[in-house]
């Protein structure tokens, strides 16, 4: 019978073991790193795209918001004439031309909308996780204020305007009224072309009259108070263009 002989296999020491223990710990630590490295530039790609589009964002509102603030004003300097226009229709009932441009400037409004491209990206995709506090603070800042400034024109506002419409409704000749509509021009006013064909007036109630002019006063203040609170978004919006800019090296 043959008898076969197994080779001699060396058996390795402790320190042999011990370097092949290190370097797979090593291996496997420089994996870690390279991938942790290679995430961290993946995040700081991403924060900086989301910042430099925030940052366009902010600039489309800056110049809606700038649009708005000329025709609110366009709007309040049309209105200063209810004053001597009333003193004019209570002494002549017949003589309603004055109101024809404060109909025209109290009956329609153009409301700002947030541009939220990039705050809804950052919302969905958990995008915030990826920004310094600061940055996601300013961010935070900039919704309340406009959702200040959505709050009270979806309410305070708008109940003033639909008080003017409806008493304007009680108060006005249906086809000379009609033909104020057909005024239009790229800011939605021209009172220098409105021109009301006979008196406006559908009856003589004066109270009615009166409690309209009193509406338009209210309007002209909330108008007023509205015009003042996306001024202020605006000024965020400017400051915030200017950090992002100057903190992250926008061009």
């Amino acid at each position: 019978m043959e008898v076969h002989h197994h080779p001699n296999v060396e058996k390795k020491n402790f320190k042999e073991y011990f370097l092949e223990f290190l370097m797979i710990f090593l291996a496997v630590t420089m994996g870690f790193f390279a991938e942790s490295l290679r995430e961290k530039i993946s995040d700081n790609e991403k924060r900086a795209q989301y910042i430099e589009s925030l940052t366009e964002d902010l600039e489309t509102d800056t110049a809606r918001i700038n649009f708005l603030l000329k025709y609110d004003v366009e709007k309040l300097v049309a209105l200063e004439s209810m004053y001597n226009c009333y003193d004019t229709v209570t002494k002549n009932l017949k003589a309603t031309a004055c109101m024809g441009a404060l109909i025209k400037n109290s009956k329609v409004n153009k409301a700002f909308q947030l541009n939220d491209r990039t705050i809804t990206q950052l919302t969905n995709a958990g995008g915030f996780r990826l920004l310094t506090k600061q940055d996601g603070d300013s961010i935070l800042v900039y919704q309340n204020l406009y959702k200040q400034y959505h709050d009270f024109e979806s309410t305070i506002f708008q109940e003033a305007q639909n008080n003017v419409r409806n008493t304007l409704n009680e108060l006005a000749d249906f086809k000379v009224v009609s033909n104020i509509q057909k005024v239009t021009t790229l800011s939605g006013i021209d009172s220098s072309s409105i021109v009301l064909k006979g008196p406006l007036l559908f009856s003589g109630d004066r109270i009615l009259l009166n409690k309209w002019f009193n509406q338009l006063q209210l309007y002209v203040r909330v108008t007023n108070a509205q015009h003042n609170i996306i001024n202020q978004l605006k000024d965020k919006a400017i400051v915030l263009i200017s950090f992002y800019k100057n903190e992250h090296h926008l061009n």
